[in-house]
């Protein structure tokens, strides 16, 4: 798919807030409501938009401990490597989970109420895993800057 500056436009004001209306999006970019109408929904059906969530507070909502968990995973095949990945992909307090290049495997930022609930997931998802020969976790202190907005 190839994008025009109206399109750009379109998904910057998304980005910012998918709560605008059509008609305040026309309003920034230059085009009539029903033209930013019709571009919104080319957009999603490319999957140039593939998610619209809403983000919720960690501290509001009971999960303020944020980690960093870097594994290395142990020699295994093709089929073992997937049945991980579906793993973490399914643990509710992994939020993203990155396939990497250099000293670790994997990059997996995880979600928790405290320090505890935390150990317990590591017990779960990690201690059980033979494919996992090791992890190493960085705690985050302070979140400087949280998003997943991508520069158009």
């Amino acid at each position: 798919m190839t994008m025009d500056k109206f399109d750009k436009a379109i998904l910057r004001c998304l980005q910012e807030n998918t709560r605008f209306k059509s008609e305040y999006i026309a309003e920034k970019v230059g085009l009539s409501a029903t033209a930013c109408q019709r571009r919104i929904k080319r957009l999603r059906d490319s999957r140039a938009i593939t998610k619209e969530v809403a983000i919720l507070n960690p501290e509001i909502t009971g999960r303020p401990v944020t980690l960093i968990v870097q594994l290395v995973i142990g020699r295994c095949g093709a089929e073992i490597l997937d049945q991980l990945k579906r793993d973490l992909v399914a643990e509710p307090e992994v939020q993203q989970c990155y396939n990497v290049t250099g000293a670790f495997d994997f990059v997996v930022i995880v979600t928790a109420k405290d320090m505890e609930a935390y150990e317990r997931f590591t017990r779960r998802v990690f201690f059980d895993k033979p494919t996992i020969k090791e992890f190493e976790t960085t705690v985050v202190m302070e979140k400087i800057k949280v998003g997943l907005e991508i520069p158009i």
